[in-house]
């Protein structure tokens, strides 16, 4: 008898090591993806199931005790208790955060920190799933220490991809390096609305320079492969037509029809998808009555079966809970959780919005198994495809070489450079000579570090930046006196000193006055669950701080605020020449500067190497050729007064006309060029139809620079009411001295097609009128061209 017994715990030991020894088919890294994740679900219980599916606050995950990191006790509970999926921004640093320089985490502590939260996911839960780390990082990683470019306005404002693409690669490895798998980003609202709060987070209001931007970004960000060790998945932000709120009001309703939303405000997204982008984020309005987040036309039959996206959708920080608390569609959280859930909204951003809510729905059976599993999956899918099993962890001994090399702070110099847009130039005033014997600095952005960083910024080391006041130091010999003064605040009233800058401006030869707004939050401003800005009325007498732009910060009027407009008029009056220097996030009212200042750079938030690059530029180092990519309206009133807009061509008012101050492609150049012999040549055959564009551009000035061409297109009459003019092509083009290149352009049947009256897809027979110019109101040189045969391209589903 106990030999036999002997003999069974030997086969039982037996049994027990081989079982140990045999990996689950989910941590074979040789078996199929679909495979890995079919077996990983069928592991799982419905509490782990929605747990994958949450994605909480990542920073209040990890613990820092002076130089040490490691995991916190709310990371095992959530962990524990939840089993997590996600978690996002947890190496983030800004004022809602209440990470600080001290408090926060530099790029070493960061990847540490990481390798923490991995290690406790992988080793210490049931089924050991790695978790996601999600970061912001629409103009660099917003973390502590690492390479901060233009804000998104800014990029755009380059008019060039390739650069944009080269930036993404940038941020991405900053990212990937210091434990980090997503970047949110690109941002592909089109901005039409000026008064609204995240103008700077997006790429203008145009929507084929927004969709080239984000394909940059897309692909700068995701690379070839998500294995690499240094790409992240991007998430794009925000599905969809979120950046043309009512009266400005960030998250608001908003009003379009289907055919202007496939038209203006899908291609973006759609341009993203076919770029590959593996997650979408919702928005917080509605579409026709319709909340984005439990929308299933734009999440299911749109975004999947119509474009075949084949990543996961997140909501924005609690949009789930706002289907019940905002647009009171559902009744119960619960049913929030599962309207967000079977449209096919797959991961909550917040951990609120799912969790126990999503549990309840499906106890409650609002929800079926299989709904469930297509969420979890689409999630699971992506930890298998980037490694994240086999290789959960990061080095942390590569990120001094990779975060803020001196590689991407010289990109972050050149993307500025490059996204400086020279809006006035009298008498040659600019380039400024570098012989000058005085220079007054005057302007409360002109030393202001944050400032000039722009919102979704953590705080950095004050020796990473470079201000307007540095740079222009930097340019000039030592003899050269250099006085700077403030003047005012942005907002702020309380400390004025107006009598010392036009001393400053009258002792000098010329007064570069540098104002604008800002973006930057502080700790005194009381922020919302989603981070947006709690904002009260401007009143009483204590001290407001400079923020006007950013989330949560809509705007009634756009004139210059505090005592900005009376600073410059002041120094205007000593018979300085002034140049005005514009760091802001969004249009502002410049009609009186315009009129009475002789030259003006608008630089947007131009990031950590902004004092550089604005220098480069004011002394002739740098030929600016950034271009507008939002209009400046003349006030308010005329609002919307986006280029494209549908015909008939807007009539002028009583008081003012019905143009913008500077209109969409606007910029100047220290060079100058002309247009010629424009010609297309248009072939049509087996339903398809060709337009070849040719024009030759010549530097005619003895100064090399360049040139942003741009092709627009009008359709002379069709069956549907389409845009005065739409941007089609557009190129950056670098021209010698007296140099003359040809550029040529193809359309194609989808630059031609509109939407015709069943909602089908169409290039419908008639004459186009090509446009080139240099910006949307500038038209050099134009021609009509003629389309023989209607062509059906597909039918737009509604």
């Amino acid at each position: 008898m106990i030999k036999h017994f002997t003999l069974g715990l030997c086969l039982l030991g037996a049994t027990a090591t081989y079982a140990q020894k045999t990996k689950p088919l989910y941590k074979d890294s040789k078996a199929s993806t679909e495979a890995r994740v079919n077996d990983l679900l069928g592991r799982m219980t419905v509490e782990e199931k929605v747990g994958q599916l949450s994605t909480i606050l990542g920073w209040e995950m990890y613990q820092k005790e002076g130089q040490k990191v490691g995991i916190s006790e709310a990371y095992k509970k959530a962990m524990d208790e939840r089993h997590i999926g996600g978690l996002w921004a947890t190496l983030r640093a800004d004022p809602w955060t209440k990470k600080t320089l001290t408090t926060g985490l530099n790029p070493v502590q960061a990847a540490e920190a990481a390798n923490a939260l991995q290690k406790y996911a992988v080793e210490h839960t049931r089924l050991g799933i790695p978790v996601f780390l999600a970061e912001e990082c629409p103009h660099g990683h917003m973390a502590i220490g690492t390479t901060v470019f233009p804000t998104s306005i800014g990029q755009s404002s380059t008019w060039d991809p390739a650069l944009v693409q080269r930036m993404a690669s940038a941020i991405a490895a900053e990212i990937r390096v210091q434990g980090g798998h997503i970047g949110y980003g690109p941002v592909l609202d089109l901005a039409r609305e000026p008064r609204w709060s995240r103008v700077e987070e997006t790429y203008g209001e145009d929507p084929v320079l927004t969709s080239q931007m984000g394909v940059a970004m897309v692909k700068g960000l995701q690379g070839a492969s998500l294995k690499s060790g240094t790409n992240v998945i991007s998430t794009l932000k925000h599905f969809a037509a979120y950046g043309v709120p009512e009266g400005g009001h960030n998250g608001g309703s908003i009003s379009t029809g289907y055919r202007e939303l496939y038209q203006s405000f899908l291609p973006p997204v759609h341009a993203a998808v076919k770029a590959g982008i593996l997650s979408v984020m919702t928005s917080y309005n509605s579409i026709d009555g319709v909340p984005c987040s439990s929308n299933e036309f734009l999440l299911t039959d749109l975004l999947r079966k119509q474009w075949g996206f084949q990543g996961f959708t997140v909501s924005d920080l609690g949009s789930i809970s706002g289907i019940l608390t905002s647009h009171h569609v559902a009744a119960t959280p619960p049913e929030a959780a599962a309207l967000a859930i079977n449209a096919g909204l797959d991961d909550d951003l917040s951990g609120y919005g799912y969790d126990k809510e999503l549990l309840a729905a499906f106890n409650q059976k609002l929800v079926s198994t299989e709904i469930l599993d297509r969420a979890v999956s689409r999630v699971l899918r992506l930890k298998f495809e980037m490694g994240l099993f086999e290789n959960p962890y990061v080095d942390p001994k590569k990120v001094t070489k990779l975060v803020k090399s001196p590689a991407n702070v010289e990109l972050a110099r050149q993307v500025a450079r490059e996204s400086v847009v020279l809006l006035k130039n009298d008498k040659d005033l600019l380039p400024l000579a570098k012989s000058l014997k005085s220079i007054a600095v005057i302007g409360p952005n002109a030393d202001n570090i944050y400032n000039q960083l722009g919102d979704y910024t953590a705080p950095q080391p004050e020796s990473n930046i470079v201000t307007v006041l540095e740079g222009i130091k930097s340019k000039v010999s030592a003899g050269t006196k250099v006085t700077y003064v403030k003047g005012c605040a942005i907002r702020d009233t309380t400390n004025v000193d107006i009598a010392a800058a036009v001393q400053a401006a009258r002792n000098a030869e010329v007064a570069v006055v540098v104002l604008g707004g800002s973006s930057a939050r502080d700790f005194k401003t009381e922020y919302q669950s989603t981070g947006a800005a709690n904002v009260t009325a401007a009143g009483g007498a204590q001290a407001i701080s400079d923020m006007e732009s950013g989330e949560g910060y809509d705007r009634a009027t756009l004139d210059l605020l505090g005592k900005q407009q009376a600073l410059l008029q002041a120094v205007v009056k000593t018979g300085t020449p002034v140049v005005v220097v514009l760091i802001k996030g969004r249009p502002l009212n410049l009609n009186w500067m315009a009129a009475h200042v002789p030259a003006m750079l608008d630089a947007w938030y131009p990031g950590q190497e902004g004092g550089n690059a604005i220098a480069d530029v004011l002394f002739g180092d740098y030929n600016p050729a950034g271009r507008l990519t939002i209009s400046v309206p003349k006030s308010v009133g005329q609002l919307p007064v986006y280029y494209n807009a549908k015909r008939p061509e807007r009539r002028d008012y009583v008081e003012m006309d019905s143009k913008p101050l500077y209109s969409f492609g606007y910029g100047l150049s220290y060079s100058k060029f002309e247009y010629a012999d424009l010609q297309v040549n248009t072939t049509e055959s087996n339903g398809a139809v060709q337009a070849r564009v040719r024009f030759n551009v010549k530097n005619t000035s003895s100064r090399a620079g360049d040139e942003v061409v741009q092709l627009y297109l009008s359709d002379d009459a069709s069956s549907v009411v389409t845009p005065v003019k739409q941007l089609k092509k557009f190129q950056r083009l670098a021209l010698k001295a007296g140099e003359q290149k040809e550029v040529d352009f193809e359309l194609t049947a989808e630059d031609l097609m509109l939407l015709n009256t069943k909602m089908e897809w169409v290039v419908e027979p008639g004459t186009f009128t090509a446009m080139v110019g240099g910006s949307s109101d500038d038209i050099k040189v134009k021609t009509q061209f003629k389309v023989a045969n209607a062509i059906k391209l597909a039918t737009a589903a509604k």
